[in-house]
């Protein structure tokens, strides 16, 4: 099942310099927050999956190199297949 994704620009109230985030949408519902790393993080400019609902709520977030893997990576986790359905 392919979903359609629309990422969301917000600023978060992280109490760090992490401020630029996205809300990410799957057909009209919140299924991530993703942070954009800032100064100070070795993987800075990256992008950190804050919040997952559902299927992206997995007990060790990812980090992406840019929007279009975790585009990606968010896909395949909500098109996952598990033991023959859908998980």
């Amino acid at each position: 099942m392919n979903r359609e994704l629309t990422l969301t620009p917000v600023r978060l109230d992280t109490d760090t310099e992490d401020e630029e985030g996205r809300l990410v949408f799957a057909d009209d519902c919140l299924v991530a927050v993703l942070v954009q790393l800032a100064d100070g993080h070795e993987a800075q400019g990256h992008w950190f999956l804050e919040h997952g609902f559902g299927r992206l709520g997995v007990p060790v977030p990812p980090t992406f190199s840019d929007l279009r893997a975790a585009e990606h990576w968010i896909v395949g986790k909500l098109s996952a297949v598990v033991d023959g359905q859908p998980s």
